[in-house]
């Protein structure tokens, strides 16, 4: 019986190693694009969560500072396998990036690639992929004219405030017109998730998330030691900011350009490359750890910036079923989940669509992949190749 349970365990986490990694080769155009992406492999087509459960886990993820969707994928790979299923998820998203960087680091930091043909395709991929994506959440999550204003507002908000931290003041007030107008809701279809973490670990886990971003500035100073710097700057960058990986990118340029540890010239080149490759934007640590120190300084930068979102995400799992199924929570979190279409709806026009939908070949094109997605129900890989292929075409035309 013992042997079976390995078995089934050591499938399981196979499994998520070969869809985590095909999502990772294949999710190009940031992480509201990549939350597309998972909800299309891991809610449509494989199940592995209900929609309700999902779009909680997401609005837990948005809420939390770090990239948000590693987090959504390590939460789903703790849910399905436990701690070595959310570390087999992120290792699958993450590696085909991080692998991909620290070569453009090595070999090829001159290249131009952010004027390539095929990558404008790939940010077309992305148009079609969100607008797939909003359409299956909205449905769900803003079924009724209350819930339809709340997204409306948390639209309006974050598109004419764009700050690290509207995203979050959104979600909060949300959450509080939720609270009030979804108070006396009555729902009884919550599927109960049982995360295989005690609330000891992710106690923990807090702790050692706010010990580490406390005491590693001290030992910086203490040590002077370059790796610990490192990994200090990085650590650091990955525990303050909210909104997703471009947000993350200024606080990189002042963490490295002004003190002289690489050029401006490598930093925008190296910008340029993290735009090429599917996965989190965060691994743009990978290139410039690897500009520093090598392919171990690219190593040691992925593992400091994205250790807060896991101990953060560990930390706050064990709690967030009990909180959401807590009647007088659930019409917060019904507000935030409406909110989250907003921030959505936000994202999709700025930057998705602005830097993508440039001319009206470009939508021509966009409208095509979409159906492609939607009514042809092609796989997304398919959709990335015919992307970047259509691109490239479209710099000839």
């Amino acid at each position: 019986m013992k042997q079976n349970n390995e078995n089934s365990g050591f499938k399981a986490l196979l499994e998520i190693l070969l869809v985590s990694t095909k999502l990772g080769l294949t999710s190009f155009g940031g992480p509201i694009a990549h939350l597309g992406y998972f909800h299309n492999e891991y809610i449509r087509r494989r199940k592995w969560m209900d929609e309700k459960s999902y779009a909680d886990l997401v609005a837990l993820c948005q809420f939390l500072p770090g990239p948000a969707s590693s987090q959504v994928g390590i939460g789903i790979g703790v849910m399905r396998a436990g701690i070595l299923g959310g570390i087999v998820s992120f290792i699958g998203f993450t590696l085909p990036s991080v692998i991909a960087l620290i070569i453009f680091a090595l070999i090829l930091q001159g290249l131009d690639v952010g004027n390539a043909g095929w990558i404008h395709g790939l940010k077309i991929v992305a148009v079609a992929v969100v607008a797939h994506a909003i359409l299956g959440m909205a449905k769900n999550l803003t079924p009724d004219l209350k819930r339809k204003a709340i997204a409306l507002f948390a639209l309006v908000g974050t598109l004419l405030w764009q700050t690290a931290f509207t995203q979050v003041g959104v979600i909060v007030i949300s959450a509080i017109f939720g609270f009030l107008l979804y108070r006396q809701h009555t729902e009884n279809n919550d599927v109960e998730i049982h995360f295989p973490i005690s609330k000891g670990f992710a106690i923990i886990c807090l702790i050692l998330f706010f010990g580490l971003l406390f005491l590693l500035p001290i030992l910086r100073e203490v040590t002077s030691l370059s790796w610990i710097a490192l990994f200090d700057s990085f650590y650091r960058s990955g525990s303050l900011v909210f909104g997703g990986g471009h947000v993350v990118l200024p606080l990189l340029e002042r963490e490295f350009v002004p003190t002289g540890w690489l050029s401006e010239e490598a930093f925008l080149a190296g910008y340029g490359a993290a735009q090429a490759v599917p996965g989190p934007l965060f691994t743009f640590a990978a290139y410039l750890g690897a500009v520093m120190n090598g392919w171990q300084g690219g190593l040691l930068a992925t593992i400091a910036i994205f250790l807060p979102a896991f101990l953060l995400i560990l930390g706050s799992l064990p709690f967030w079923d009990s909180l959401r199924r807590n009647p007088k929570i659930k019409g917060a979190l019904m507000g935030v989940n409406a909110a989250v279409v907003g921030i959505l709806i936000a994202a999709f026009y700025h930057p998705i669509w602005t830097s993508s939908i440039l001319a009206p070949i470009d939508f021509a094109f966009a409208a095509i992949l979409f159906s492609m997605l939607e009514y042809w129900k092609l796989p997304p890989w398919v959709i990335v190749v015919t992307g970047a292929i259509g691109g490239s075409l479209l710099t000839l035309i």
